[in-house]
């Protein structure tokens, strides 16, 4: 503890309250985030200057606590804890049916009394706690050695209020301070408290922003469904609208293949032409050619046929 002492005076050893802030601060974060993660938290405080601070700060930010007496084996035999806890609730329904209570003995049912106050006693701080938690704060080291040792062995954080005469190395998280003065716990465990509650506002924060954004995915895939199921249905519709007897259109014929342009015919020689043969033409009576008139005297006679001028 020489790195937390400040000095030393009359034989008394005074904590460093700046080596005090910084494990707090440290503390704070780190439950912060432990928190926000989804884990839980166990006060530890068996000591009588501690018991009503702890069972009051446990409660006020949601989390276990253990204030009668530690009992070994609470984190490393949790099933075993488990099982006197599914026992405590048989007791109180045992109590609670009277026509049962009724029908046993005095000295039974002062038996169950008792057994359900002592379990009740020993285990009520840790009654909804579920599973193994995620650290362990712890008022008194030296008191609690045991929840330290248990902590330690699985491997959980623990966060202790050290004072000048405990072994800080037995805590993961050290905060120096006095662990007898009444004042002095309350003020530490209600800052780590508040540091809780700030995480646990975070993680309730994030839990419904992911549960929107399912409920939005949900939807958006309700409508696709829905979409799908109306188009079929809008398909099958059209189908039966369509007219039963109506006949397939005949296939139309394959397009001809186009064809290429024939080339020009090469020109041939003229073939001869054989002269025709000439039929005689079927012989017409000569005409009877008027009588020629001779010409008068003194002219000259003009000749009977046409002349071709030059």
């Amino acid at each position: 503890m020489e790195d937390y002492i400040h000095q030393k005076h009359n034989r008394i050893h005074i904590v460093d309250l700046r080596e005090t802030l910084k494990g707090l601060l440290r503390a704070s974060h780190f439950l912060n985030n432990l928190v926000e993660a989804g884990h839980e938290v166990i006060f530890v405080g068996t000591k009588a200057q501690a018991k009503e601070i702890v069972q009051a700060q446990a409660e006020r930010c949601g989390m276990h606590w253990v204030t009668h007496r530690w009992l070994g084996g609470t984190l490393t035999n949790f099933h075993t804890i488990r099982s006197r806890l599914r026992r405590l609730e048989e007791l109180e329904k045992l109590e609670a049916d009277g026509a049962s209570v009724q029908m046993r003995s005095k000295k039974e049912i002062s038996s169950i009394r008792r057994e359900r106050r002592k379990i009740s006693r020993n285990l009520e701080g840790v009654r909804k706690m579920n599973r193994l938690p995620g650290a362990v704060i712890v008022a008194d080291i030296r008191r609690d050695e045991i929840a330290v040792n248990e902590a330690r062995s699985l491997g959980i954080p623990v966060i202790g209020l050290v004072d000048t005469d405990c072994d800080p190395r037995l805590v993961d998280l050290v905060i120096p301070g006095n662990d007898d003065a009444f004042r002095s716990i309350e003020i530490l465990l209600a800052h780590l408290s508040d540091a809780i509650l700030s995480g646990r506002d975070k993680l309730v924060t994030r839990q419904a922003e992911e549960e929107k954004k399912r409920q939005e995915e949900e939807a958006e895939a309700r409508r696709k469904a829905q979409d799908r199921v109306a188009a079929a249905a809008a398909a099958e519709k059209a189908k039966a609208d369509a007219p039963a007897a109506a006949k397939p259109a005949a296939p139309r014929p394959p397009a001809p293949a186009a064809q290429k342009p024939a080339a020009p015919a090469k020109p041939s020689a003229p073939a001869a032409v054989k002269p025709a043969a000439v039929k005689p033409a079927a012989e017409k009576p000569a005409a009877e050619k008027p009588a020629a008139v001779k010409p008068a005297a003194g002219k000259p006679a003009e000749s009977a046929g046409s002349t071709n001028e030059g």
